[in-house]
């Protein structure tokens, strides 16, 4: 029943598509919106950058985004960071912590030599000799003495696999339901958005997307005007306008509009706002799909490469390559206390073999290959990169290797196909490794989230 539902769906996105309805998802092609967000005291050095799909995150003065670690429940314990007590040092582990099943603490690390300490891939955010605290920015003892700046108590850090201004790699607002499986990431420390107290933002992978704070999605209609609502009679059978309070005035991107009905209705970037009346879940994209209605975004995701594609399949919409095949991620925590990220190419690439190759890179690449980058590809966003990769060892090639190969790289990761895919559309090595792909594996690349439990 659950697979007819979810075939159900799809066949109406196709056919929305195909009458000229804008769905959801293509809206995120569009030109990027700057997310609004509330302005605060900054200590001297951090500042606000906008980044080209996470929004607003504090940086350095160098542009680098800042992250902090809160404490995450793991399998057998937990990992992070306490408010105002930082832990993560200049001192490399060895040894795994047995957080995560079936595992047993106290197995030696891949290339336990040359594996970096937790400062070393997180810089400290260091506080200078006097610094002042500036509203939400706090100061905290380090271990061995040295001041740290905090933000609503939580330690900050920069991160090593981010290399310009404006790149967000060491991880994510988005949020999914599996953290018991993915281990305990960080965070991009961010402003508040300036949106009223109903409602939220959702990051997605279709964007920042705008809900109300009981996580209804809210839609708007092209039948609108600017700041007047055309939703009436039959039309509020289906949908219902996000309701003001009598006495508020604009905030940012928020206007207030008298609705037919003898209500106020907020109105968002001028467009008013609706909730669906049967919508299913909390977020959902559902209403989207519906000819002339869209969900709302806040921040836009940038386009991905040129020649990549979408398909559409009962179980969720994903990206594809030129040649219509599914796009793969791969992600990779260790289980080590510190939680070090290793699905990027610097990292030990054990983990990824022993799921994808039995340990040997050539078998891997055959059952996982990367997908290629055409000669002189480039990106429009840093969300996006060409990569060069030694195909022996699958980690970066040296500058001028004659055997190098340029690969496509999302976040500062590559990107694969999988040969057990036969056709367009085939995606039989989703939830492929080691907790159905989250904590050490492979993952379809989901363009929509709301079908099933892809991406949630």
């Amino acid at each position: 029943m659950k697979d007819l539902r979810r075939f159900g769906v799809a066949l109406a996105v196709t056919v929305a598509v195909v009458a000229g309805a804008t769905s959801a998802f293509a809206q995120s092609r569009g030109k990027p919106v700057m997310e609004d967000y509330v302005r605060e005291p900054l200590p001297p050095g951090i500042q606000v950058v906008v980044a080209d799909f996470e929004g607003p995150v504090f940086a350095d003065a160098s542009g680098k985004t800042l992250y902090t670690w809160p404490v995450t429940p793991l399998r057998n314990g937990d990992a992070g960071e306490q408010k105002g007590k930082p832990t993560c040092g200049e001192v490399p582990y060895k040894v795994n912590a047995g957080l995560m099943s079936p595992y047993p603490g106290g197995l030696e690390l891949p290339e336990v030599d040359t594996r970096p300490a937790c400062a070393q891939m997180w810089p400290p955010v260091l506080a200078p000799e006097g610094a002042k605290e500036v509203g939400k920015f706090t100061v905290v003892s380090r271990s061995d003495g040295k001041k740290q700046w905090a933000y609503d108590g939580y330690a900050l850090y920069t991160s090593a696999l981010d290399e310009m201004p404006g790149d967000v790699r060491g991880g994510t607002k988005k949020k999914t339901t599996r953290g018991d499986s993915q281990g305990a990431g960080r965070e991009p420390a961010a402003p508040t958005e300036n949106n009223p107290p109903q409602f939220k933002v959702y990051t997605l992978q279709s964007g920042r997307l705008l809900t109300t704070s009981d996580s209804r999605s809210v839609y708007v209609s092209d039948r609108d005007a600017p700041n007047k609502s055309n939703c009436t009679a039959a039309c509020l059978n289906e949908w219902t306008p996000v309701q003001a309070p009598a006495h508020v005035s604009q905030q940012g991107d928020w206007t207030v509009l008298d609705h037919p009905a003898g209500i106020k209705q907020w109105a968002f970037r001028r467009q008013p706002v609706y909730t669906r009346n049967g919508d299913t879940k909390r977020p959902s994209l559902e209403g989207g799909d519906m000819a002339g209605w869209h969900n709302v975004y806040v921040t836009k995701p940038p386009a991905w490469p040129q020649g990549f594609a979408t398909r559409d399949m009962q179980s969720g919409i994903v990206l594809a390559d030129s040649q219509g095949r599914t796009i793969y991620t791969y992600q990779c925590l260790d289980d080590a206390v510190d939680q070090l990220p290793c699905d990027y190419p610097e990292a030990p690439q054990a983990y990824r073999l022993a799921v994808s190759g039995r340990g040997d890179q050539a078998m891997s690449m055959k059952n996982f290959p990367y997908v290629l980058a055409d000669k002189g590809a480039t990106s429009s966003s840093r969300r996006w990169q060409v990569m060069s990769l030694d195909p022996t060892t699958g980690k970066r090639a040296t500058v001028g290797q004659a055997d190098a190969i340029s690969v496509w790289a999302y976040r500062g990761r590559p990107v694969y196909t999988c040969t057990r895919d036969k056709g367009p559309g085939d995606i039989e090595c989703d939830t492929w490794g080691e907790f159905y792909g989250w904590r050490n594996g492979y993952k379809a690349f989901w363009l929509r989230d709301d079908y099933g439990d892809n991406d949630e």
